[in-house]
């Protein structure tokens, strides 16, 4: 019997209202092994798991016993999007529960000046999004391109990458990923 020990930490975390971030900042475990965790590109020690969970409070048992349901909602209203950023970046997120789920979808709103981090992100599958409003510095491996609204992007997401709000207006952008990476 194979668990899928990344989606049921996501969906764990997701259910009491925290960030990787702010759990990352709970356990003393970096924001980035969190992620790789969740996006089953690490398998922690049981230790490691039961610093993180400490940080949720809940303990290994019950986390393994937890059967979620998977969701079978189709439709969504815009204030049903679970907002997993924070900060000058918003992620509004498609659905509240991804385990089970294949794909993601986002809509993302960064501030001018925003960005994703000095360090790029890489992780497992592919993802892609369309810029609504504002302009986008997209960076994926040692391309960059300023993208507008109607561009758009698509790439596989183990090639380090980055996102950056140029501009003096807000950056909208309808994205999604395959698997989940949040």
């Amino acid at each position: 019997m194979s668990i899928d020990l990344g989606n049921r930490l996501r969906y764990v975390r997701t259910q009491h209202g925290l960030s990787q971030r702010q759990l990352a900042k709970r356990t003393g475990v970096t924001n980035s092994t969190i992620s790789l965790i969740e996006s089953n590109q690490s398998n922690p020690s049981v230790g490691a798991l039961k610093r993180i969970l400490d940080g949720i409070p809940i303990g290994l048992a019950e986390f393994f016993a937890i059967e979620p349901e998977i969701s079978k909602q189709a439709f969504y209203q815009a204030e049903e999007l679970v907002e997993i950023g924070r900060g000058p970046i918003s992620y509004r997120q498609v659905g509240d529960n991804l385990l089970g789920r294949a794909l993601q979808i986002l809509t993302e709103r960064y501030q001018p000046g925003a960005d994703t981090g000095q360090i790029p992100l890489s992780h497992k599958g592919e993802e892609g999004g369309i810029i609504l409003t504002g302009r986008l510095e997209v960076t994926v491996g040692e391309e960059r391109r300023v993208l507008g609204p109607g561009d758009a992007y698509y790439f596989e997401s183990h090639r380090p990458h980055r996102f950056r709000c140029v501009g003096r207006v807000p950056c909208e952008v309808v994205s999604a990923c395959t698997p989940p990476t949040f």
